[in-house]
């Protein structure tokens, strides 16, 4: 099979990220059952995550049999063009099941291993279905929140930034994020924790955050929305200024980021 470009590639994943986002909203709005635990009884799967990771998985196979699949509720498969969608149906479950508008699907196509370490990111789509916006990008293309081209926040120092972060659904892990947050409330404008980490690189890539970190990110967490914040002008970094992976993610105008990156670096006092 051919390597369609990236714009084609975007297409796919808008259009399939739409209709998944339809069907989980249907299916809140029907009402919503957890269907297990995974890493913490906090940390829940409902029958609709894996309803819609189903349906965006057929979906990708019917357009794409030859790519690669890395899904949050299913078992990953590689293929043998060199693409791999890497997907979360309902990128905040535990928003989703209170009914917190802050969920999302999010889909992204990469080049190379299913790695963020190596991998390429081509195109990618954030869907938060509740209030009907759709966050697109393509690698070089730019950003868009509804065909609306998307920068971050420049010039804002960090006592100045509206930094967003998430929390592990350990409780030991969350203890010691959480006295991160306590040394560093005094020297940013506030800290916002949305529960999903592909709105929280969109609203890095909008402009609503200045800033946004986070460690224990997995793959599918961050394949789309690392792609739209970097387009939108954001430096998307991990440890040392190098990939974004499970150990550290930053996202920020290039200047604010490395002073983010510079604190949260500093041994605590």
């Amino acid at each position: 099979m051919t390597t369609p470009g990236d714009t084609a590639l975007l297409t796919i994943a808008r259009d399939i990220a739409v209709r998944a986002g339809e069907l989980a909203l249907r299916r809140r709005r029907e009402g919503v059952e957890v269907a297990a635990s995974k890493s913490s009884p906090e940390d829940i799967v409902t029958h609709t995550d894996r309803e819609t990771e189903d349906l965006i998985r057929q979906a990708l196979r019917d357009v794409r049999p030859d790519d690669g699949f890395l899904g949050e509720e299913s078992e990953g498969t590689s293929g043998s063009s060199g693409l791999t969608w890497v997907v979360d149906p309902i990128d905040g479950t535990v928003n989703f099941l209170y009914g917190i508008p802050a969920w999302a699907v999010s889909i992204a196509v990469v080049e190379g291993e299913a790695d963020p370490l190596t991998w390429t990111a081509r195109a990618g789509c954030v869907v938060n279905p509740t209030l009907g916006e759709v966050y697109t990008a393509t690698k070089g293309g730019g950003s868009a929140l509804d065909g609306r081209p998307l920068a971050v926040n420049a010039g804002v120092p960090l006592s100045l930034a509206l930094v967003g972060t998430g929390f592990s659904y350990g409780a030991e892990t969350r203890m010691r994020q959480g006295r991160v947050i306590t040394d560093l409330l005094g020297e940013v404008r506030d800290i916002r924790r949305i529960g999903a980490a592909s709105l929280d690189l969109c609203n890095v890539a909008a402009g609503r955050t200045d800033a946004y970190f986070e460690r224990g990110l997995k793959p599918w967490d961050h394949a789309a929305g690392g792609l739209i914040a970097a387009e939108a002008g954001a430096r998307v970094t991990g440890i040392g200024g190098g990939p974004a992976s499970a150990e550290l993610l930053i996202a920020a105008d290039p200047e604010l980021a490395r002073a983010l990156e510079e604190r949260l670096e500093r041994p605590r006092a």
